[in-house]
């Protein structure tokens, strides 16, 4: 304003070339423009001043409204948005000839629960620069249909620079586009569905602060390259043929073949597919007919107009779709398992995160293969992971022991009082005993017929229905040959000792128990692990740490 000032009072004050007899007519005259022109700067520095006033207020409602997605000020006055890119990332492009600005393109995959993001090499091609494992996804694989159904969405959406949100709630986001062209015309519905930080979801793709800071500066900086929005790719799974063949009975088969042409597409090819909406369906990579004098147009829901596809790209994926085809039918003959369906399972984790977290689950997304959570878990998470995250709800039914253990840990359970029995000191000797003894009948038996009462009453109830009937005669006779003339009717057996002697099954149990040290007077203090049978499964109580995640190991 005082620059303004200073410019108006210097014109004001200008000389005005008069000639002797023209100084006192003129006189009034030179008074009265010097006040106009004061007049007319005054008038020009508050408009200029006004409308410096209405350029901030409408910035400020913009930003207000927009949530600053759409404003390049915004990003540049944003400390998380512009965060740069890491050094590791920047080694790996110049490792993969990659420019800093050159063109992305994102892919995700719901059941393996990852990110990939790709970058364009300096040779026109896409190539991988890194993948992210995802940190919570909602919903059930498929497509999402309508506002509230959790979904997170499935197909080909893109992303421009108004997507970005460096204000979310969420860290930082990008908007995904739903629903696109193809989703309004079969009347989907929902918004506001992101790929964001918090590892919260709700239909939306959950990833750490730290990777969606990554995401986020790798989109920026193809901005600022020129690209003007990169391409979103959303699948229910990678699509092999193992995974076409496990879900081949899914009621969203139909819709995944589709969106299968635009991910073989790109698997061939390594550009971007161009894609195009009519009559309720994709279409990839379409170009004009050669006699054709303007480019196809495309209405989601109108009938498609005459168009080709690049006969170098058709050709390619022709031969992709047919190995794929062969393996598919393999796979289908022997007899893959399809997968489970409506399982009531919210969404998927990647393994790396469910690791992490107390009675974590992968839910709909891949297990640890060739591993366990409880390995995985030494690894380092990428990222941090908030303390509100929510896992997906474990599947019961596959976490319950099958069938086939059951006996195994019924039958160690007597196994215990019969090492009792043997561990325990034995009484003073009788008359039998000690004859036993002469006879070379060994220390088993004298074990035996010694029990301590706690052993009697759990064993005795098993001797009374197996002793056999000669055992008691095989004793008289050895009676009457070393004590000739001796009446034996006066030596009639005890109950206890004719109940315990003839346990010679307590034999091989005598070598166990030998092999082992002798067991302490209390179960919590470790007896109860020598009650477990060599190979047997170990007995934990039903709420206790082992139990709950006995399935994992």
């Amino acid at each position: 304003m005082a620059s303004g000032q200073k410019r108006w009072s210097v014109i004001a004050k200008k000389p005005v070339a008069t000639g002797p007899g023209l100084r006192s007519d003129h006189a009034s005259r030179l008074g009265f423009a010097r006040d106009a022109l004061a007049a007319v700067g005054s008038i020009l520095i508050s408009r200029s001043l006004a409308r410096a006033f209405l350029v901030s207020v409408a910035l400020a409602a913009s930003f207000v409204l927009a949530g600053c997605d759409t404003d390049q000020v915004s990003l540049a006055t944003n400390a998380k948005a512009n965060q740069p890119v890491p050094p590791k990332l920047l080694a790996a492009m110049v490792e993969k000839n990659m420019d800093l600005q050159s063109p992305i393109l994102v892919r995700l995959f719901k059941q393996e629960a990852e990110l990939e993001v790709w970058k364009q090499t300096r040779n026109g091609q896409f190539a991988l620069l890194k993948t992210y494992p995802i940190c919570r996804w909602s919903g059930d694989l498929g497509p999402k249909v309508r506002e509230g159904d959790r979904q997170a969405p499935e197909g080909f959406y893109s992303i421009n620079p108004g997507q970005m949100n460096p204000q979310s709630a969420y860290y930082l986001s990008f908007n995904t586009g739903y629903p696109n062209a193809f989703d309004k015309a079969l009347g989907r519905s929902g918004s506001q569905l992101m790929v964001h930080g918090d590892c919260s979801s709700r239909g939306c793709y959950a990833m750490t602060d730290e990777q969606i800071a990554e995401i986020y500066s790798l989109g920026r900086e193809s901005f600022f390259g020129g690209q003007k929005a990169f391409q979103l790719q959303a699948y229910p799974f990678k699509m092999t043929p193992v995974n076409m063949a496990k879900h081949r009975n899914n009621p969203n088969m139909p819709f995944w073949k589709m969106i299968k042409e635009g991910y073989d597409h790109f698997e061939v090819t390594r550009q971007e597919p161009k894609v195009d909406f009519c009559e309720k369906k994709y279409v990839f990579d379409a170009a004009k007919p050669p006699d054709a004098k303007r480019d196809p147009v495309f209405d989601a829901s109108a009938k498609c107009p005459a168009y080709v596809i690049p006969e170098e790209i058709a050709s390619a994926v022709r031969e992709k779709d047919a190995r794929d085809q062969a393996e598919y039918s393999k796979l289908v003959s022997r007899g893959t398992p399809v997968a489970r369906m409506n399982t009531g399972i919210d969404g998927g984790m990647n393994k790396i995160f469910a690791a992490k977290i107390p009675e974590g689950s992968t839910g709909l997304s891949e297990g640890a293969e060739g591993t366990t959570l409880q390995m995985l878990a030494m690894a380092k998470a990428p990222g941090t992971i908030p303390g509100h995250v929510n896992p997906p709800k474990p599947n019961l039914d596959a976490a319950a022991p099958s069938p086939q253990e059951e006996p195994v840990v019924a039958v160690s359970a007597p196994a215990a009082n019969t090492r009792v029995a043997t561990a325990a000191a034995p009484e003073k000797s009788g008359f039998f005993s000690n004859l036993g003894r002469k006879m070379g009948m060994g220390n088993a038996e004298a074990t035996a017929t010694t029990p301590s009462p706690q052993a009697t009453a759990s064993v005795a109830p098993a001797a009374t229905t197996t002793t056999p009937p000669s055992a008691a005669s095989r004793l008289k006779a050895a009676v009457t040959r070393f004590v000739p003339g001796r009446d034996t009717s006066k030596d009639a057996p005890k109950p206890a000792i004719a109940a315990a002697k003839p346990a010679e099954p307590a034999k091989p149990d005598t070598r166990l128990a030998a092999t082992r040290p002798a067991l302490k007077p209390s179960v919590s203090d470790g007896a109860g692990e020598a009650t477990q049978i060599m190979g047997a499964a170990p007995v934990v109580q039903s709420n206790s740490f082992d139990s709950r995640f006995g399935a994992v190991k």
